[in-house]
């Protein structure tokens, strides 16, 4: 299924440049991995502390960009300058996942949205990348079908953090969205592991 992860291609060319001038001045892909996540984490906390400072959440959008061209410039990094390492490979799952959570959990305290239903999207997109890593184990290799992919699940929480930053008064219907999301991660995990088998067994 179409997913936002199709346009990394064209992203990567446009960051390629930058690439180089990180390589060259000694960067690390594991130091852009980790920085990635640190920044996530730190942004997640930073609302969490001041929940009725709206404003804050403008700070989302931004950093879940930040986060996607930093996750495109550790890959390039690993793959054309060859620092892939099995130590980078656990500090991108791993980050990624940690990141995801950081920067879901704080929804938990806007209304019309209800923690359970915002912790319940956090675990199934949890459970959707954990379904694209095994992949690699049963021999399919990674997976990233959609419909709801790590781009997708960004779009769409930096739309509403930008509601929510701007100072509207969201609807109680608006409460639908997070199990909407929810139901998505579930329909790419099943997605994910299609493929993976269909390709495994091909």
């Amino acid at each position: 299924m179409p997913t936002l992860y199709s346009i990394k291609p064209a992203f990567q060319n446009l960051l390629r440049p930058l690439v180089g001038r990180l390589v060259a001045i000694g960067a690390t892909a594991n130091q852009v991995t980790v920085a990635a996540t640190l920044i996530s984490v730190a942004t997640g906390v930073v609302i969490t502390l001041f929940p009725d400072n709206t404003l804050l959440f403008w700070l989302l959008p931004l950093v879940l960009f930040v986060r996607m061209a930093l996750n495109a410039i550790d890959g390039m990094m690993a793959r054309e300058f060859g620092q892939a390492s099995k130590l980078g490979a656990y500090l991108n799952e791993i980050g990624d996942i940690v990141s995801d959570v950081a920067l879901i959990l704080p929804f938990t305290l806007v209304w019309p949205f209800e923690p359970v239903e915002v912790v319940a999207f956090a675990i199934t997109a949890i459970i959707a990348e954990y379904a694209g890593v095994l992949g690699v184990m049963t021999g399919g290799g990674r997976a990233y079908d959609g419909p709801f992919g790590k781009s997708d699940r960004a779009l769409a929480l930096g739309i509403i953090a930008a509601l929510i930053g701007s100072g509207l008064d969201l609807p109680s219907w608006f409460g639908w969205v997070f199990p909407a999301m929810a139901l998505l991660s579930v329909f790419t995990m099943i997605n994910r592991i299609r493929a993976g088998l269909r390709r495994a067994n091909s």
